[in-house]
């Protein structure tokens, strides 16, 4: 039985080390930081929530280089999902009860997700557009209200996934938040 010495298991570790960290990442981590106090404010109200994903591809960021493929990221879980978790979450908190057979039925639609990169040799722009349509119907009437964030922003260089990922996740919890706090929402439940 041949060892292989301990300075080539070493070196072999490093190499595999350093190619591991250049390589783009596959899935982004969408994970919105919501703060809000809990409180009572829902309390006795009920709702049916159904989150629908509307948008045409799954994918959160695209970078966009001249003469070289897309590169597109999408979420490691279904957006849909992390909203209606998020959402689910907060409004029970306020003591929302999130009931299937509710009176009250809410659909959050997300319609757009994206960050788009258009990438340059020394430089890069971004483009982003997040819009939630939320609609409420308690049999009697309908509430239907739009929540949307745009933002734009250049760097040189290449553009980092990591920041473009922490960059969607806040302005995801910036209208989620909104969405939450919505005098409107709180009042027609």
């Amino acid at each position: 039985m041949k060892f292989i010495p301990f300075k080539t298991i070493t070196l072999l570790f490093l190499l595999v080390s350093i190619v591991g960290c250049s390589t783009m990442p596959t899935h982004l981590i969408v994970s919105p930081q919501i703060s809000l106090s809990p409180s009572n404010q829902l309390t006795g109200k009920e709702v049916q929530l159904h989150v629908v994903d509307m948008r045409t591809s799954p994918h959160i960021i695209q970078i966009l280089e001249k003469n070289e493929p897309a590169i597109i990221l999408s979420s490691e879980q279904r957006l849909e999902n992390i909203i209606q978790d998020t959402l689910t979450t907060h409004w029970q908190q306020q003591g929302l009860a999130i009931n299937g057979s509710a009176a009250n039925k809410m659909t959050v639609t997300v319609k757009k997700a994206i960050i788009s990169v258009d990438q340059e040799s020394v430089s890069y722009s971004t483009q982003s557009e997040i819009i939630i349509e939320v609609s409420i119907d308690n049999s009697k009437q309908t509430l239907t209200s739009s929540f949307k964030t745009r933002a734009h922003s250049e760097g040189a260089l290449k553009a980092d996934v990591a920041v473009l990922e922490r960059e969607f996740n806040q302005h995801l919890s910036t209208l989620l938040t909104q969405l939450l706090t919505s005098s409107d929402i709180k009042t027609f439940l």
